[in-house]
């Protein structure tokens, strides 16, 4: 077994780093490929704006002339400072059903980020606010979101044999088109944007969507407040991101509440083109964007990923005006299915809520820990 951090300076390195997982999935028909371009961008230290502040190492595991693993492993400066602590994140782990593959790739990881004074490594934990978290755990006869975890269900195990314990879950649901909301999330949303002076902003093309950039990166700094876990976006992390979104977005699936011109409160969902990003296998370039784009008028789902308020609006009715709004967007395209990805376990209160407007979850990744 041979661990060794590849050179991400080198075409060869970073082939077969991004190459891996397709030999893991060969003969998994439910598996999404990310996009090539953003992959190699993640690896690209002039251009990934992670690398304005932070570092990170890719190691790759051979075995007898063979890629048997593959793991990122970071030291997330910024996240450490807004949240004072000394942790590692691991990402992009991919591994044979092999104990002694895992282990070693892990301890790698471990002794990198033991070296820069990390106390803990957590994950699985991406390098933005759009990377998927988390190990799936249940949910595996489904297809994944766009940009959300899919796994082998020897992965769990896997991490666990290399010392880590559970850390927190969160819940993936489904909404139907047909699904009817109850008669009191809209008049509660109508109440509420009356009395507190909330109004949805219109987003007609991805040019406006482009001028709120500035706007939403504030919103989502803004949204953070009271919660921890989570990294305040730079500016050029707020641009990286919505250069990935904004080529594929439906206007008219973007929901911003605001209180006068002021955005107070988001909700971010998008057409989910991952069965040609299955038939392209992540190649966008040369002729695989023409056929994204052509997903993109026939795909019947979206993904809902991403909502906030800020502090001063949670609990107000936020979330009826966001979901009511989401239900109409829903009634009057052509869109049929929503995922609505990623809601933290603990987060009692908006589960609840989606729970009695009909979403069903029905998918689980799982956050893991181990001390250093």
């Amino acid at each position: 077994m041979k661990i060794r951090a590849i050179d991400t300076t080198n075409s060869g390195d970073v082939r077969s780093f991004i190459g891996l997982p397709f030999v893991i999935y060969r003969r998994c028909s439910l598996w999404v490929p990310p996009m090539d371009r953003d992959m190699r961008r993640m690896l690209d230290r002039k251009r990934h704006p992670f690398y304005a502040h932070s570092d990170a190492a890719f190691l790759l595991a051979e075995q007898d002339g063979s890629l048997v693993g593959r793991l990122a492993v970071m030291d997330n400066r910024h996240f450490n400072e807004f949240n004072r602590e000394c942790t590692a994140f691991f990402y992009l782990f991919e591994c044979i059903d092999d104990p002694q593959t895992a282990v070693p790739l892990f301890e790698r990881a471990i002794d990198w980020a033991r070296k820069r004074g990390l106390t803990q490594i957590f994950g699985p934990k991406g390098f933005t606010a759009l990377d998927g978290m988390g190990m799936l755990v249940r949910g595996f006869e489904h297809r994944p979101a766009l940009g959300i975890p899919y796994n082998p269900d020897y992965y769990p195990a896997l991490l666990e044999g290399a010392g880590f314990e559970p850390a927190g879950d969160s819940l993936s649901g489904y909404l139907s088109r047909d699904t009817r909301l109850p008669d009191r999330i809209f008049e509660v949303a109508d109440v509420v944007q009356r009395r507190r002076g909330l109004r949805l902003a219109r987003i007609e093309s991805r040019s406006d969507l482009r001028a709120l950039v500035p706007r939403l990166r504030d919103l989502y700094n803004q949204s953070l407040g009271g919660t921890s876990g989570n990294v305040p976006l730079t500016e050029d992390e707020a641009h990286t991101l919505a250069d990935q979104l904004l080529w594929f977005a439906d206007p008219r699936l973007i929901k911003i509440v605001l209180k006068d011109d002021e955005p107070v409160g988001f909700l971010f969902a998008y057409p989910d083109i991952s069965a040609a990003l299955q038939r392209c296998r992540g190649r966008l370039f040369p002729i695989g964007w023409l056929d994204a784009l052509l997903e993109l008028r026939r795909t019947r789902w979206i993904n809902i990923n991403g909502a906030g308020m800020t502090e001063k609006y949670r609990g107000l009715g936020g979330t009826a005006i966001l979901f009511s709004e989401m239900a109409r967007s829903l009634r009057q395209g052509r869109y049929q299915h929503a995922d609505v990805v990623q809601i933290g376990a603990d987060n009692d209160r908006m589960l609840r809520e989606l729970r009695q407007i009909g979403i069903d979850f029905y998918k689980t990744h799982r956050m893991y820990r181990r001390g250093l």
